[in-house]
C-alpha cells in the first residue's frame, strides 16, 4: 500500500497544547487507567471519564483490580487513546463508595453516559484523579515541551 499524502507536524506552543488538550478533555469519552498494586504489579484498562474541569472521574466495580490497586496504591496515570495525539495524566487517586460520591460527580456521570452505577446490582467505586503532571504531543516536532502542567498548574 502507497500513502500519497505526507502529514506534517507543526510544533504548537505551550498555551496552544494546553487549549487541545483541556477540549480534549472534555470531549473524550474513554482513557486508558494505569495502576499498580504493591503486591500484584500494574494493571491498565480502558474506562469511561468525564471531565470536570479540574479533575478526571472514573467508575469501576468496587472489587475490581483498578479499584482494589487505587486503594493500596493511589499514585495513578491515565492517558487518551490516540497515540498520534498523545495526553497523559499522571496524579493520585481519590476514591467515594458508590453511595458516598458527591452528588454533582454521580450527576454529571449520568448526563455524560446516560448510566447510574448506583442504581446497578453490586458496589462501584468511583475514582477522581486530580492531576499533578500532564503531557502533550503531537508527533516528534513536539517531544521538547511536553509537559504543559507541572504541580498542579497549567503552563502557559
Amino acid at each position: 500500500m502507497e500513502i500519497s499524502e505526507t502529514h506534517v507536524t507543526v510544533r504548537r506552543g505551550t498555551a496552544q497544547r494546553v487549549r487541545a488538550t483541556l477540549e480534549r478533555l472534555a470531549t473524550e469519552r474513554d482513557v486508558w487507567v494505569a495502576t499498580s498494586h504493591p503486591a500484584h504489579g500494574p494493571h491498565q484498562v480502558p474506562l469511561w471519564f468525564l471531565w470536570d474541569g479540574r479533575a478526571a472521574w472514573m467508575c469501576t466495580g468496587a472489587t475490581s483490580a483498578t479499584a482494589r490497586n487505587v486503594r493500596a496504591e493511589p499514585r495513578v496515570r491515565l492517558s487518551l487513546p490516540d497515540t498520534s495525539d498523545v495526553v497523559i495524566l499522571q496524579g493520585e487517586a481519590e476514591w467515594f463508595p458508590d453511595d458516598e460520591v458527591p452528588d454533582g460527580a454521580a450527576e454529571a456521570f449520568v448526563d455524560k453516559f446516560g448510566w447510574d452505577p448506583r442504581g446497578e446490582e453490586g458496589a462501584f467505586l468511583y475514582v477522581r484523579v486530580v492531576p499533578r503532571t500532564v503531557r502533550a504531543w503531537r508527533g516528534e516536532p513536539e517531544r521538547g515541551g511536553r509537559v504543559v502542567m507541572r504541580d498542579g498548574a497549567w503552563l502557559q
